[in-house]
């Protein structure tokens, strides 16, 4: 061969080995999520924790060789702008999109997702939702491409009915939520798991408010205190819980709060000590769930030391520490491969087992019921006062029949 002739040849194999380690430089994941607006709170939030597990799994070595770079996208908590947002996010290279706030944009991005998946066959995208947990998306919506980390309305509202059923007490029951999808939800398992373990229970009022733009809660609060309810239950989150609590702590509202979210950033200074003995929420986890906090917290409170930013999403740590199981296992990055991995993982935490259902891809694991205290080893927020378990799910005793009828490529 001439030398000329070879180099070229060289020059060429040169610029393809260049292309495709470019084309293997990253994994790339597209956040979208409200961040400004009145739910800007929680997804900024969200953004941080992101951001902290990502940097983790890049400084050892990424992905089977492959750093995750983060692109955000601002959804403003709209279906319609989601939309638009996932189409950039797809023609910007991203293989898997995360989302969590508002089920009503999880119902158009899962939807979307299994279109372009159907008509772009080799170019598919995952989608993993970290806290959209309206019961449908892993029922009758069920697709092979979606993956919930977080655990469902039914699944959270049978671990506070059940602590309900037990307190005598409570005689009258307040249901508020936000109208939409998740919100409707949380009301007709409220309704229909009381009637089955509490039928003394009196329901005294179902509201339903629209979704992140009441400014003033105090009318409905005043709907509450009429009622001669004792007891609220409510699906709020972001700006919608923290204003409810406001609202009622001005008004002298005396009733316990059972929430999904009332732990979430600016709740618990907002209710204060009005919510000591009378605030429970039920999550995954709580920063006295242990005697001693755990590694990812002491290092998540060091990497963001502001006292509003705190570890809330454990179920983040369980996504990302799934994903790096599941590209380990499959030995590649590639989606159709991670889903296979992912289906039907079982995993240990520092809190229980976990697993990913095969059958619906809902993950199970542990869920704490536990009450606002003064009493603790670990505050929220700086407030002075932090979470108690009042009792604990074990990840197995979660799982809920499902109408899932999954149809696998």
């Amino acid at each position: 061969m001439h030398d000329r002739a070879r180099r070229t040849v060289l020059a060429v194999a040169a610029a393809a080995a260049l292309f495709g380690a470019a084309a293997r430089a990253d994994l790339k994941i597209a956040y979208i999520d409200p961040l400004s607006g009145g739910a800007a709170s929680a997804g900024l939030s969200a953004q941080k924790h992101i951001a902290f597990f990502t940097d983790r799994i890049n400084a050892q070595g990424g992905l089977n060789g492959e750093k995750i770079t983060v692109l955000s996208y601002d959804n403003k908590v709209s279906p319609q702008e989601s939309l638009i947002m996932l189409k950039k996010a797809i023609d910007e290279g991203a293989r898997i999109i995360m989302q969590g706030n508002g089920s009503s944009v999880a119902h158009a991005i899962t939807d979307a997702v299994l279109k372009h998946n159907e008509r772009n066959p080799g170019k598919e995208v995952l989608f993993f939702n970290y806290a959209a947990i309206d019961p449908a998306l892993t029922n009758e919506k069920c697709h092979f491409w979606h993956f919930r980390f977080d655990a469902d309305v039914d699944m959270k509202m049978q671990g506070l009915t059940d602590f309900i059923a037990r307190d005598r007490n409570i005689r009258k029951v307040y249901l508020i939520n936000q109208d939409y999808s998740f919100g409707k939800a949380v009301a007709a398992a409220a309704t229909k798991m009381l009637a089955a373990k509490r039928p003394d229970i009196q329901i005294v009022g179902d509201e339903l408010h629209p979704l992140q733009k009441v400014q003033d809660f105090s009318p409905y609060v005043a709907k509450i205190k009429a009622s001669g309810a004792d007891t609220v239950i409510t699906g709020n989150w972001s700006n919608d819980m923290l204003l409810l609590f406001k609202a009622g702590k001005d008004a002298g509202l005396n009733v316990n709060w059972f929430t999904y979210y009332g732990g979430g950033l600016g709740s618990v200074p907002a209710i204060g000590r009005d919510g000591v003995g009378h605030l429970k929420h039920i999550t995954e986890h709580h920063k006295n769930v242990l005697p001693q906090l755990l590694p990812e917290e002491v290092a998540f409170h060091q990497r963001f030391p502001d006292k509003a930013d705190e570890l809330f999403y454990w179920r983040l740590r369980n996504l990302f520490v799934m994903l790096e199981a599941a590209a380990k296992k499959a030995g590649s990055n590639e989606p159709a491969k991670l889903a296979r991995a992912l289906e039907g993982m079982k995993m240990d935490t520092p809190l229980g087992p976990m697993e990913m259902r095969a059958d619906n891809h809902q993950l199970l694991q542990p869920l704490f019921v536990s009450t606002l205290s003064d009493k603790t080893k670990y505050d929220v927020e700086g407030s002075g006062l932090g979470f108690v378990t009042d009792a604990k799910i074990d990840a197995d005793k979660t799982a809920l029949p499902t109408t899932c009828k999954m149809q696998r490529p």
